[in-house]
């Protein structure tokens, strides 16, 4: 697909070249929005500096819009918009801010999550003087009224500013990281909020007792919990000990608790599944970030970087060893977060969209994840249906009969797709060009003769980040074998829990006993799981 092509919307191109003018090319990504410079009547600045006004509106209501704003002077700088909460390279407002800048040039990037249209241009402004800047965005999609609501799981901004953060993105969903290893938010506080989950505009909700437990072994994220876990020290002195499993027993004390893989390749991972407390794993994590990779596997075990090179490598990574976990016979949903307040995302650029029916309720999307009715994202829009079926479907059918199953899809990107991609049981059964699914929505039909899973996934032509979207997993069983082990995978984690512990070390020797019991327990899991692999795979 030629790269001056830019997908807008269910089937809708803009064709732009490198030399297509800054202001043109901002038109066309607002979808022929309004990207205005004038004078403004205000008050002349007595300080040198000028003044830039700021408006972002929706295309269809004409009304102001919360959004995300990247404006950068001419050396590349992020400048901030007074009182409004500024992370990384950008600030959110409600749609109307005022900036006082010094003379000159500024590029600048409107956006507001993926169901909308980005805005890109520049302007002047002028000494002593002040610059009108009208910015129109449209919406591409409205998933909401298809019944999918976004949330991010890996939230690390102020409470004070959560509400415009997620009304800036159209996010659904945004537990709050509260609380961590060594630091919470509550210490001193002599008490609790009586009221730990909070919802606002009739269906955006956040909850203040998220927390994460990181360490030598990796990061786990628990929601929903009545009140912090006495996690040990900072993440870089409290190292091996206790074992992350003490808390998550800890956890499982209280009703409705949530425990995330915040990413698939930590070490501890094998161990974690083993333990069988693990509710969904990180596929859209935080090393995925907007506008560059994190090319490494930070406290995490290490990809072939020959195998998986660079930039996407470590993105595959993270979908393989999730295929690994499904083909080991255990079914968990992905799941997305963007640690924004930590690493540089912006809140929900890493989200996941599950589907629950209007009106939308709390407790009822973590019922969705739960089931599997999910797709995770940072960018494409990725909507399956298998039969009519969501994921997180079961087909089953008798011993001996062939099931074949009708998958359809609905994409929007703003980011050119060459191809769309069905895996089963781990690997790429077919791709479907941009080209044929557009003609029909089809993505043809899949056919099972043996119990498995399938999803589907796009990845976005963008070199500078692993930018995509998956289908949370649909399983087939045919006959007795509900799920089917594929002894490849299994002896993949049995390796790895192997290999960990190795890495342990702990002076204190029952402080080491203590904590190699989970691990051992882990290794005996995998090794029954070896043994129980259907060696006919």
């Amino acid at each position: 697909m030629p790269r001056n092509l830019l997908l807008i919307g269910d089937g809708k191109w803009i064709r732009w070249r490198q030399s297509t003018p800054l202001l043109l090319l901002a038109a066309c990504l607002t979808w022929q929005g309004v990207v205005a410079a004038s004078d403004a009547p205000t008050k002349p600045s007595s300080t040198g500096k000028g003044k830039a006004i700021l408006t972002v509106r929706d295309k269809k209501s004409g009304q102001t819009l919360p959004c995300r704003i990247h404006l950068h002077d001419a050396a590349g700088k992020p400048q901030r918009a007074g009182a409004f909460p500024f992370w990384n390279d950008h600030f959110v407002c409600d749609g109307n801010a005022t900036v006082e800048l010094a003379p000159g040039r500024y590029s600048y990037e409107v956006e507001r999550g993926p169901e909308y249209s980005a805005a890109r241009g520049a302007f002047l402004v002028p000494a002593k003087d002040s610059v009108a800047v009208t910015v129109t965005l449209e919406r591409l999609a409205e998933l909401a009224a298809e019944g999918w609501w976004p949330g991010d799981l890996h939230v690390h901004r102020a409470v004070e500013d959560i509400e415009l953060l997620m009304r800036a993105e159209d996010l659904h969903i945004a537990p709050v990281i509260t609380w961590h290893n060594g630091r919470s938010r509550w210490t001193g506080q002599g008490h609790l909020p009586t009221s730990l989950l909070r919802g606002f505009d009739r269906n955006r909700y956040y909850h203040l007792m998220a927390g994460e437990d990181e360490r030598e072994g990796g990061a786990l994220l628990y929601f929903n919990l009545p009140r912090p876990l006495p996690l040990p020290g900072d993440r870089r002195s409290a190292g091996e000990y206790p074992s992350p499993l003490k808390y998550v027993a800890l956890a499982r004390q209280y009703a409705n608790v949530w425990i995330d893989v915040e990413k698939p390749f930590w070490w501890d991972v094998p161990v974690w599944l083993a333990s069988g407390q693990i509710d969904s794993v990180g596929l859209a994590n935080n090393h995925m970030c907007r506008s560059r990779m994190m090319d490494q596997e930070a406290w995490g075990k290490p990809r072939d970087t020959q195998r998986l090179p660079p930039p996407l490598g470590n993105g595959l990574w993270s979908q393989e060893i999730y295929y690994h976990i499904l083909n080991s016979g255990l079914r968990l949903p992905p799941s997305a977060g963007s640690a924004s307040g930590f690493l540089p995302n912006p809140l929900g650029y890493n989200r996941v969209y599950v589907h629950v029916a209007t009106p939308l309720r709390y407790d009822k999307w973590w019922d969705g994840l739960r089931a599997g009715r999910c797709f995770v994202t940072n960018g494409p829009l990725l909507r399956v249906t298998a039969d009519g079926r969501l994921p997180g479907h079961v087909f089953t059918a008798p011993q001996d009969k062939e099931v074949r199953i009708e998958i359809k899809a609905q994409l929007t990107s703003r980011d050119p797709i060459r191809v769309l991609e069905i895996i089963k049981n781990g690997h790429v059964e077919a791709k479907v060009p941009f080209a044929q699914w557009r003609k029909t929505g089809s993505l043809g039909t899949l056919t099972f003769r043996k119990s498995g899973w399938f999803l589907v996934r796009v990845i976005a032509d963008y070199p500078a980040t692993f930018r995509f979207a998956s289908t949370g997993p649909y399983y087939v069983e045919i006959g007795a074998t509900k799920n089917p082990i594929r002894k490849a995978s299994a002896q993949f984690f049995l390796n790895w829990v192997r290999e960990r512990e190795k890495r342990i070390k702990l002076e204190d020797r029952k402080q080491l006993e203590e904590v190699l019991q989970h691990h051992q327990a882990a290794e005996k899991f995998w090794q029954d799981r070896v043994a129980a692999a259907d060696n006919s795979e």
